[in-house]
């Protein structure tokens, strides 16, 4: 699992076409296009588009020739848009393109090369590397380039300007690519031995002395992260993947990540109403029984937190914040369940993981560039329970442990 540009990855994000309009025609004293004295804006109020429309059909809606032809050739358009952005199956269900890089658990060069990270902060597959990594404490051992989404679809190292979103508190903002100086990540994956024309997706672990590509799929990366970096880490003892619990775990990776993880994408992605319906039903009834186990239990797996948890939470971070709007994940908010609100803020609240949540990038990284799914890139307003304040509050998750402080951490 990983982002191009962004959401789950893999896919090239489409940009607004750029668009110029040149008035040929001759206008007379009584045809004025700059009569209306309500236009703002720039031009002193002149608006070409409006005025013109003005001109040929008053304040009437346009014809319905034009509208149906428009709208004929949008969802044309649309079409051939989402086949890159999210590729389909025949039922129009959207079917995620499989990691290119695997790490294999027999590699012993992974552990003795010199590491770097890339990821993009609207990514929740990126997002867990960055959870497990900061946990973990190997911030030292394994730094880490930002990436934003370009409006090519390609994954970009910019510069900074202060009052970046998140620069006026503790949390992960955007960073120049630190190893190689490149402008975009697809420059990173060319400089391997043999290059690469695939895709440039996010997270990539990166050999800095090889110049190679180790991985780029997500859980083989915590995985990792979790277990076989221990000489490195500042809190070694935390284990995420305990042995006792791996069926457990990989049990529960095996409803979340179809259902939830990939299953709001395959709602915002669907490209007919059956693929969205199966997508959406499959994503809240699996919503609504882990909402029950939660209600008895602190974490997935008991008293411990897991990989499981990270998995779900990159999810559920967003999930009122972009895929209730955007995805079209409505039946219900997050924050309407009796305990995956108070779960996720429970995991929020550990130490080191609100400082990998950047919840502005997010927005701007899904509502500013994911195109087709949003035209004119209009970013709402945060939703208040999404918002640093209102997900610190008390959720008293912790009388549900029978060990109290359940998550071990380097403050």
């Amino acid at each position: 699992m990983h982002c191009v540009s962004l959401p789950s990855s893999h896919l090239p994000l489409l940009s607004p076409p750029k668009t110029s309009f040149k008035s040929a025609c001759h206008i007379g004293p009584r045809m004025s296009l700059n009569d209306n004295n309500n236009n703002s804006g720039g031009n002193n109020g002149f608006n070409p588009i409006n005025n013109i429309s003005k001109l040929l059909w008053g304040s009437s809606l346009p014809p319905g020739l034009l509208i149906s032809t428009v709208r004929t050739a949008w969802t044309s358009t649309w079409q051939i848009m989402m086949s890159q952005l999210a590729p389909s199956d025949p039922s129009g269900g959207y079917t995620r393109p499989p990691s290119k890089f695997r790490l294999s658990r027999q590699n012993p060069a992974a552990t003795t090369s010199k590491l770097h990270l890339y990821v993009g902060l609207p990514c929740p597959w990126a997002h867990r590397t960055l959870i497990v990594r900061a946990l973990k404490g190997l911030e030292e051992a394994i730094p880490v380039s930002i990436a934003a989404p370009g409006l090519d679809g390609s994954w970009e190292f910019k510069d900074i300007p202060d009052n970046y979103n998140g620069r006026d508190v503790d949390v992960l903002v955007l960073t120049r690519d630190k190893v190689n100086g490149f402008r975009n990540l697809k420059e990173v994956y060319r400089l391997r031995k043999g290059g690469y024309d695939g895709r440039a997706t996010v997270p990539m672990l990166w050999d800095v002395d090889k110049k190679e590509v180790i991985c780029n799929e997500s859980y083989d990366i915590i995985e990792f992260f979790s277990s076989g970096l221990n000489e490195l880490a500042q809190n070694p003892g935390l284990d995420l993947l305990p042995v006792e619990l791996k069926g457990e775990i990989e049990e529960w990776n095996r409803v979340i990540y179809p259902n939830v993880n990939n299953g709001v994408y395959r709602c915002g992605f669907a490209q007919s109403q059956e693929a969205y319906d199966v997508a959406v039903n499959g994503l809240f009834s699996t919503l609504d029984r882990i909402d029950d186990h939660l209600g008895g239990s602190r974490y997935l797996c008991g008293d411990r937190l897991t990989l499981a948890d990270i998995c779900l939470f990159t999810t559920l971070i967003r999930f009122d914040l972009v895929y209730n709007v955007l995805f079209k994940c409505t039946k219900k908010k997050l924050i309407e369940f009796s305990n995956l609100h108070g779960y996720m803020c429970d995991i929020y609240q550990i130490p080191k993981v609100a400082g990998t949540c950047n919840l502005p990038a997010i927005m701007d990284g899904y509502y500013k560039m994911l195109f087709p799914l949003n035209p004119g890139s209009i970013r709402p307003v945060m939703p208040s329970g999404c918002k640093h304040e209102f997900l610190s509050r008390p959720h008293n998750r912790e009388s549900m442990s029978s060990v109290g402080e359940s998550v071990q951490y380097v403050s």
